[in-house]
């Protein structure tokens, strides 16, 4: 395995008008550490740290900000609640698609009446994959269903939605994955993909998309429903928080209701709470519910082991909206033997994928594609993950066993369909994975997904070609930059500072997640102590293949030692002697007891690797407001997002020269789409030609908002179609002459599209691309220049 970086992260004071105003929101200690960590976040202000910190603060956005696709959609609910038509809701598998399918059947069902009018459906993990499918559809319009509301899927189903429309069938797609060129034939379809980037919805996941239906719903028939929306927020909470979205705007406010709402529920006696099964899923994992790592660690993770075992996950929908206490009991014991059997089936993958790592060269390797017809498909997005994560690079992995669910053959065909490969991708250091998969699509049976995580299906002798093209790909994207497994730590802390005063100060910042992870402790000079491990067991008390090391960690600035633990590791590969590691602070509910949880450990013989960066980088990406103006130092701004490498070095360059601090300060950018902007250049060029006007370079490329190389090859284009396109000074002119027959047009077009498209993938990478990576790099660079 490449060895891993370890960087500290480079930050500002904050002023002391902020420290004190941090200072309100904790009584037992400074808030030093939570100021710190708020202010290198991007929380620069009173109005927006109250916000963040005090969801009574935060004002929530209307659910007709989604403008006239949610109007259409709460029509067509009003219309099938006057005629009283059967609806169904189409669901997913996965913890985000289960707790949407829930709040709908929740939500819907105080306008429907279940099991009769109001019907769900979730696909077989196993055997149909994520989305619609026609024999599904077929299914649902034998048992008389009129309209189809799906939840966390169905934004690419084109084909499958035209099919529906043909059967009679309306469909409502209500999803937050990526979205289709065109709009699909619906009768609404809610994403918040269609929002701007910084909207408060933007990062909605599908369970709070959902949500937004339902709270649609009770503003148009406010006299109908019994039960009041805050009923649904808990089980928002757990669907957001399990699904890899960033917790900001709505999406951490309805968070914050919602784990109170949890933990007011599990409070009550098993006999008198609202949700049983949640309640006895919790008491299985040994969580209480106040915790947003409780839903990351505890229930997520069950309701996802469900189809990763079994396929069929239905079952979860009950589990978490029935009130028949025998009923989900049995469900929640179910769920937890599913857990257990996934964490050993995923430590059985992982060692088989690390064997094949080890036979790699992963020097010349960017994205990981490994295959194997014995790997059970369930648990591949779990090892990717891990993969991912420790060899900083986006891993795909693969199984090829059977015919991974494809179609029946066609009526008359006397070869079989080729056999199919299907598996999961794990994104890491923001490369937009989603992007990378579907520039492949032609080698592709199927794939969907966000960014950070996709599915997908190919025929088994596609996956060389996909391998290579894939791998090329992202070579060209990062442009020479070194992939290597990072770790960031937030704050220098000693074993004295460990307890419950740091554990409630950094809780300020809950509920972590992408966008705001969970606060990452660096301990240098430390040692372990009373160091033990065993096999996890089940709630049985029967033991599951999955390890976890527990230990006691001291240094000198204490006498007592401060408990800890280390999962999927052994004792063994604790460092013997002097040490430094990463760490998480946690509270064990179920021991009572205040922990670390380890996250990376070397002997301190390698600490001298870990050093503060000579260039201080400040990311003050997205941000608002201007927090250049009130910066203690003088930084050089880079306001313009770049394009490669290359332009990025060429800032460090300076920032190094003139002991500069460098400031990003670029915004995520809001791309048209390709086509949308040739017809734009080609709309100037008539318009220029007709009035004989001109216009420099310069208002060409802000105007079209691509880079010099794109608009090159845009000027071939257009000298393809005929025009003539002349310098003159520092202006340009051009004239439309009458276009003879160009069979180069057509391929001089594509060139262009093809051009913007890579160009606006590099600008989506280096907009979200970690502090981490750029830190990394200067420190590179930096050893150079010295």
């Amino acid at each position: 395995m490449p060895e891993q970086q370890w960087i500290l992260t480079s930050t500002e004071q904050p002023p002391e008008w902020f420290l004190q105003a941090v200072k309100q929101y904790v009584s037992a200690s400074s808030g030093q550490y939570a100021a710190q960590l708020l202010w290198q976040r991007g929380i620069r202000g009173i109005p927006q740290l109250a916000a963040f910190l005090d969801s009574k603060t935060y004002q929530s956005a209307s659910p007709f900000e989604f403008g006239q696709e949610m109007q259409l959609a709460v029509e067509r609910l009003q219309k099938a609640w006057k005629a009283a038509e059967k609806i169904a809701i189409w669901g997913d598998f996965d913890a985000d698609g289960i707790t949407s399918t829930a709040v709908l059947w929740d939500g819907l069902g105080q306008f429907f009446v279940q099991n009769t009018q109001l019907i769900y459906y979730i696909p077989n993990r196993l055997t149909e994959s994520h989305g619609l499918n026609c024999p599904g559809i077929d299914n649902l319009g034998e048992q008389g269903c009129k309209l189809i509301v799906t939840c966390d899927t169905g934004s690419t189903n084109i084909s499958e939605i035209t099919y529906a429309k043909q059967q009679d069938i309306d469909v409502i797609v209500t999803d937050h994955h990526t979205l289709p060129v065109e709009r699909p034939p619906v009768t609404a379809i809610i994403n918040p993909r269609y929002l701007p980037s910084d909207h408060q919805l933007f990062h909605l996941s599908g369970v709070a998309v959902a949500y937004k239906l339902v709270e649609a719903l009770y503003q148009a028939l406010p006299d109908i429903p019994q039960q009041p929306l805050e009923d649904l927020w808990d089980l928002v909470a757990v669907g957001l928080i399990a699904d890899l979205v960033q917790l900001s705007g709505d999406c951490r406010y309805l968070a914050q209701l919602g784990i109170g709402r949890l933990q007011e529920d599990f409070k009550k006696t098993p006999t008198q709470r609202r949700r049983p099964g949640v309640g006895r899923l919790l008491e299985l994992c040994q969580k209480s519910g106040d915790r947003p790592t409780d839903i990351s660690f505890g229930l997520g993770p069950r309701i996802n082991a469900v189809s990763r075992i079994q396929g069929d996950a239905s079952f979860c929908v009950e589990l978490l909206t029935s009130r028949d206490h025998k009923r989900v009991n049995q469900l929640a014991e179910a769920t937890e033997l599913a857990n257990s059997r996934r964490k050993s089936l995923q430590k059985e993958v992982a060692q088989q994928v690390n064997q094949k790592l080890s036979q790699m060269d992963l020097s010349t390797t960017s994205v990981i594609v490994l295959s194997d017809p014995q790997w059970a498909v369930g648990v591949l997005g779990l090892v990717a993950g891990q993969v991912a994560q420790e060899t900083g690079r986006p891993t795909i992995l693969l199984s090829t066993e059977g015919s991974g669910g494809v179609e029946e053959w066609e009526s008359g065909r006397t070869s079989p369909p080729p056999l199919l490969a299907r598996g999961s991708a794990r994104s890491v250091n923001s490369v937009d994975l989603y992007q990378l998969v579907k520039n492949q699509a032609h080698l592709l049976h199927r794939f969907g997904g966000h960014p950070y995580a996709a599915g997908l299906s190919l025929p088994v002798e596609n996956i060389p070609l996909f391998t290579e093209a894939i791998n090329q790909q992202l070579r060209q994207t990062l442009g020479g930059a070194t992939q290597a497994p990072t770790v960031q730590a937030d704050l220098t802390v000693t074993v004295a500072d460990l307890g419950k005063e740091l554990f409630l100060e950094l809780k300020l910042l809950e509920p972590c997640g992408m966008g705001n992870p969970v606060p990452k402790l660096l301990i240098q000079n430390c040692w372990f102590e009373n160091a033990w491990h065993r096999n996890q067991q089940d709630w049985q008390g029967k033991k599951v293949q999955y390890i976890k090391t527990e230990f006691d960690i001291r240094d000198d600035s204490t006498r007592n030692p401060f408990p800890g633990v280390w999962w999927g590791h052994y004792k063994d590969e604790l460092p013997l002697g002097r040490c430094d590691c990463i760490a998480e602070l946690d509270y064990n509910t179920f021991k009572k007891r205040y922990e670390i949880r380890l996250i990376a450990v070397r002997s301190s013989e390698t600490s001298t690797r870990l050093t503060h960066h000579s260039v201080l980088i400040l990311d003050w990406r997205n941000i608002p407001d201007a927090p250049w103006r009130v910066s203690t130092s003088v930084p050089l701004l880079l306001k313009e997002c770049p394009t490669s490498w290359d332009d990025l070095r060429a800032w460090l360059r300076r920032s190094l020269y003139n002991q500069q601090p460098l400031a990003i300060a670029w915004s995520k950018p809001k791309h048209k789409p390709p086509e949308e902007i040739w017809l734009t250049l080609v709309g100037i060029a008539k318009y220029l030609s007709r009035t004989n006007q001109s216009a420099t370079r310069i208002q060409f490329l802000q105007k079209l908002g691509i880079s010099d190389q794109s608009l090159y090859l845009g000027f071939k284009a257009l000298k393809s179609l005929g025009f003539i396109v002349q310098r003159q000074d520092r202006n340009l002119h051009i004239n439309q002459q009458p276009n003879p027959e160009s069979t180069l047009a057509e391929t001089a077009i594509a060139k262009f599209l093809a051009a913007v498209r890579e160009e606006q993938f590099q600008r989506e990478y280096f907009a979200e691309v970690p502090l981490s990576t750029i830190q990394a790099i200067a420190k590179i660079m930096n050893a150079e220049y010295s």
